[in-house]
Parts: structure tokens; C-alpha cells; sequence
């Protein structure tokens, strides 16, 4: 199977589709989950940064960010026209299928960060939250990144959790902005694990 049918198949379009270039403009909408959306990892954090990007690639993570970015004032969902959500990124969808846009949403496809809506609309449901890195996909990253995630939560104790929200909250009660809290946290001395869900803790509150 070439990768141009595979990805339409992920997209939602068997190989039979009579459609061969890309939608022009498409549904993104958000993907529900009640677990994730509490517990998950934004893809704007720290921790998406130093272990997801190595699986879905770095096109990809910023793809979401941008997507759940816009999540944040239209939470509903949004039309796009798919050649400027790619133009934002600095990509095109000149190649269709095999453009690097349509290679970065197949990847999020693949691992469950977004997925098609089928009945023939064009579009996808994407996370505003992604889980804990899996470890079969930790076992294909570099050993010192398997080495930083197995001590990722094991630094931390609920009292410096605590203490970072609340300078969290200080800093967005202040008119900081909420997508810079966490490297603020880190310049402080804030533990990384303590600040991303720190970070994750004010997103959610926005």
C-alpha cells in the first residue's frame, strides 16, 4: 500500500475515494475524552515537548499546539481552510496527500491525537490533552529521554505541586500569559515535572 492510500484511509478515504487532491478546507473539532481532558498532558507543556515530540515529530506537536491553542477561543471547534492552517506552520498542501501537512496529521492519526469524522465530512476530532507516553513508544527514543521520563514524577511531592499552581495562578492573576507560566516556573527553580502540571492545572482554569 503506497502512503498516499494509507493516508487516506487514516483520513477518512478509501482508496476508491474520487477525491485525489487534499480537502480545501475541513472541520476540526475537539475530541472529548473525561480522563484525559483532567489528567492529560497539554500539548503546549513541557512535558509534551520532551517526550512526545520524539514520536509524533515535531510538525506534528506543533500542529496540535496550534489546534488546542485555538481550542481556548473557539471551544467548539472551527473551519479551516487547510492551506493557511498548514501556510502557519511554514508547509503547504500543494502535494496533496504526500505534502508535508498531510504527513504531520497522518502521524497525529497514528497515535491517537486525532482522528477522521468520517460520513464524508472533511475534517478531524483532535485531543485537547495527551496521555502518558506509552512505553513502547519510550522504548524507540534515545535512552537519556527513556532515562528523564522514568524520573519524571518521582522528584516531586505534593507539596511543591501545590506551590507551583499557586504561583501559577499568581502569575496569569497578574496578566502573565498562561502559554509562558511554565518556563517562568523552571526560571524560579520549579521543579520541570511540578511546573508542567502547574502549567496544565492554569491552562485547564483559562
Amino acid at each position: 500500500m503506497s502512503f498516499d492510500t494509507a493516508t487516506r484511509a487514516r483520513f477518512g478515504e478509501g482508496p476508491g475515494d474520487s477525491r485525489d487532491v487534499f480537502p480545501t478546507t475541513a472541520w476540526i473539532l475537539p475530541w472529548p475524552d473525561p480522563v484525559l481532558d483532567q489528567r492529560g498532558h497539554d500539548p503546549r507543556s513541557r512535558y509534551v515537548e520532551q517526550f512526545w515530540l520524539g514520536v509524533i515529530g515535531p510538525t506534528g506537536t506543533w500542529l496540535l499546539r496550534r489546534i488546542v491553542a485555538r481550542f481556548d477561543d473557539e471551544p467548539d471547534g472551527f473551519e479551516v481552510v487547510c492551506a493557511d492552517l498548514a501556510g502557519e506552520l511554514g508547509l503547504s498542501v500543494t502535494k496533496g496527500f504526500a505534502s508535508p501537512f498531510a504527513r504531520a496529521l497522518h502521524r497525529c492519526v497514528m497515535f491517537q491525537a486525532a482522528r477522521p469524522l468520517g460520513g464524508g465530512t472533511p475534517g478531524w476530532q483532535v485531543r485537547r490533552r495527551l496521555p502518558t507516553v506509552a512505553q513502547r513508544h519510550l522504548r524507540r527514543l534515545p535512552q537519556r529521554i527513556q532515562e528523564h521520563h522514568s524520573g519524571w514524577d518521582h522528584a516531586i511531592g505534593n507539596d511543591q505541586i501545590d506551590r507551583a499552581r499557586l504561583l501559577a495562578e499568581a502569575m496569569v492573576g497578574v496578566g502573565d500569559d498562561p502559554d509562558l507560566v511554565e518556563r517562568q516556573l523552571l526560571a524560579v527553580g520549579v521543579p520541570p515535572a511540578a511546573a508542567s502540571q502547574a502549567c496544565e492545572h492554569v491552562l485547564r482554569a483559562s
